[in-house]
Protein backbone atom coordinates (compact mmCIF):
# COMPACT_ATOMS: atom_id res chain seq x y z
CA UNK A 1 0.00 0.00 0.00
CA UNK A 2 1.33 3.08 -0.85
CA UNK A 3 2.69 5.47 1.99
CA UNK A 4 0.85 8.84 3.62
CA UNK A 5 0.89 11.06 6.07
CA UNK A 6 -1.36 9.50 9.33
CA UNK A 7 -3.09 13.34 9.52
CA UNK A 8 -1.99 16.26 8.14
CA UNK A 9 -2.60 19.85 10.02
CA UNK A 10 -4.20 21.23 6.36
CA UNK A 11 -5.54 19.25 3.86
CA UNK A 12 -4.26 21.25 0.64
CA UNK A 13 -1.03 22.69 0.14
CA UNK A 14 0.66 25.30 -2.44
CA UNK A 15 2.37 23.55 -5.24
CA UNK A 16 5.70 25.60 -3.90
CA UNK A 17 9.28 25.92 -5.02
CA UNK A 18 12.19 23.48 -5.24
CA UNK A 19 15.11 25.36 -5.59
CA UNK A 20 18.66 24.21 -4.92
CA UNK A 21 20.75 21.63 -3.77
CA UNK A 22 19.29 18.89 -0.85
CA UNK A 23 21.19 20.22 2.45
CA UNK A 24 19.70 17.51 4.70
CA UNK A 25 19.24 13.50 3.71
CA UNK A 26 21.84 13.49 1.23
CA UNK A 27 24.29 11.09 2.91
CA UNK A 28 23.90 7.19 3.34
CA UNK A 29 23.41 7.14 7.03
CA UNK A 30 21.35 3.75 7.64
CA UNK A 31 22.50 1.67 5.30
CA UNK A 32 26.26 0.40 3.45
CA UNK A 33 24.86 1.34 -0.43
CA UNK A 34 22.35 4.43 -1.21
CA UNK A 35 20.24 5.76 -4.31
CA UNK A 36 20.88 9.49 -4.69
CA UNK A 37 18.67 11.88 -7.00
CA UNK A 38 20.52 13.97 -9.26
CA UNK A 39 17.52 16.00 -10.48
CA UNK A 40 14.28 17.72 -8.82
CA UNK A 41 11.32 16.55 -8.96
CA UNK A 42 8.15 15.25 -6.91
CA UNK A 43 8.14 11.41 -6.48
CA UNK A 44 4.77 10.13 -5.91
CA UNK A 45 4.26 7.56 -3.49
CA UNK A 46 3.40 4.93 -5.75
CA UNK A 47 6.68 5.39 -7.42
CA UNK A 48 8.26 4.36 -4.16
CA UNK A 49 6.52 1.40 -3.36
CA UNK A 50 6.81 0.10 -6.88
CA UNK A 51 11.26 0.89 -6.34
CA UNK A 52 10.73 -0.79 -2.84
CA UNK A 53 8.81 -4.17 -4.32
CA UNK A 54 11.37 -4.41 -7.47
CA UNK A 55 14.68 -4.13 -5.29
CA UNK A 56 13.07 -6.62 -2.56
CA UNK A 57 11.72 -9.14 -5.60
CA UNK A 58 15.48 -8.93 -6.59
CA UNK A 59 17.09 -9.41 -3.12
CA UNK A 60 14.74 -12.07 -2.57
CA UNK A 61 14.54 -10.81 1.87
CA UNK A 62 18.29 -10.24 1.62
CA UNK A 63 19.77 -7.73 3.08
CA UNK A 64 17.83 -4.19 4.81
CA UNK A 65 16.08 -2.03 2.33
CA UNK A 66 15.84 1.99 4.14
CA UNK A 67 13.32 4.37 2.21
CA UNK A 68 14.97 7.91 3.09
CA UNK A 69 11.96 9.89 1.44
CA UNK A 70 8.32 10.21 2.48
CA UNK A 71 5.28 11.51 0.59
CA UNK A 72 4.03 14.40 2.43
CA UNK A 73 3.00 16.94 -0.11
CA UNK A 74 -0.71 16.43 -1.24
CA UNK A 75 -0.69 17.20 -5.07
CA UNK A 76 -4.50 18.00 -6.40
CA UNK A 77 -5.83 17.11 -9.56
CA UNK A 78 -9.22 18.93 -11.34
CA UNK A 79 -11.05 15.95 -13.29
CA UNK A 80 -11.13 15.91 -17.11
CA UNK A 81 -13.26 18.25 -19.15
CA UNK A 82 -13.92 20.35 -15.74
CA UNK A 83 -14.87 23.89 -16.45
CA UNK A 84 -12.65 26.26 -14.09
CA UNK A 85 -13.45 27.55 -11.02
CA UNK A 86 -15.72 25.94 -7.92
CA UNK A 87 -12.36 25.50 -6.08
CA UNK A 88 -9.56 24.11 -5.47
CA UNK A 89 -9.30 19.89 -6.47
CA UNK A 90 -9.26 17.32 -3.77
CA UNK A 91 -6.47 15.70 -3.19
CA UNK A 92 -5.01 12.92 -5.92
CA UNK A 93 -2.12 11.54 -4.51
CA UNK A 94 0.97 12.47 -2.36
CA UNK A 95 4.61 12.81 -3.09
CA UNK A 96 8.17 13.29 -1.40
CA UNK A 97 9.83 16.29 -3.10
CA UNK A 98 13.36 15.49 -4.11
CA UNK A 99 16.38 17.84 -4.87
CA UNK A 100 19.70 17.21 -6.04
CA UNK A 101 21.37 15.06 -3.83
CA UNK A 102 18.60 14.05 -2.04
CA UNK A 103 19.04 10.19 -0.46
CA UNK A 104 16.65 8.17 -2.00
CA UNK A 105 16.83 4.78 -0.94
CA UNK A 106 19.63 2.68 1.25
CA UNK A 107 20.87 -0.83 0.74
CA UNK A 108 23.05 -2.93 3.53
CA UNK A 109 23.98 -6.70 4.17
CA UNK A 110 24.44 -7.27 0.63
CA UNK A 111 27.51 -7.41 -1.60
CA UNK A 112 28.10 -4.14 -3.62
CA UNK A 113 27.96 -5.63 -7.27
CA UNK A 114 24.07 -6.83 -6.05
CA UNK A 115 23.57 -3.92 -4.25
CA UNK A 116 24.23 -1.92 -7.19
CA UNK A 117 21.80 -4.12 -9.47
CA UNK A 118 19.29 -3.50 -6.67
CA UNK A 119 19.86 0.42 -7.12
CA UNK A 120 19.21 0.11 -10.78
CA UNK A 121 16.27 -1.33 -10.53
CA UNK A 122 14.74 0.90 -8.18
CA UNK A 123 16.69 3.85 -10.19
CA UNK A 124 14.35 2.60 -13.15
CA UNK A 125 10.96 3.32 -11.32
CA UNK A 126 11.73 6.73 -10.44
CA UNK A 127 11.27 10.37 -12.22
CA UNK A 128 14.52 11.09 -11.69
CA UNK A 129 18.09 10.75 -13.14
CA UNK A 130 19.75 9.06 -9.83
CA UNK A 131 23.38 7.58 -9.33
CA UNK A 132 25.05 4.73 -7.05
CA UNK A 133 26.76 5.80 -3.37
CA UNK A 134 28.54 4.78 -1.00
CA UNK A 135 28.99 5.18 2.72
CA UNK A 136 31.70 7.92 3.24
CA UNK A 137 33.66 7.39 6.06
CA UNK A 138 34.97 10.26 7.84
CA UNK A 139 37.66 10.04 10.83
Amino acid sequence: MPRMPKRIKFRKQMRGKMKGNATRGNYVAFGEYGLQSLSTHWVSARQIEAGRIAAQHFLRRQGKIVIRIFPDKPISKKPLETRMGKGKADTDFWAARVKPGTILFEISGVPEDMAKQAMARIAHKMPVRCRFVGRRLSV
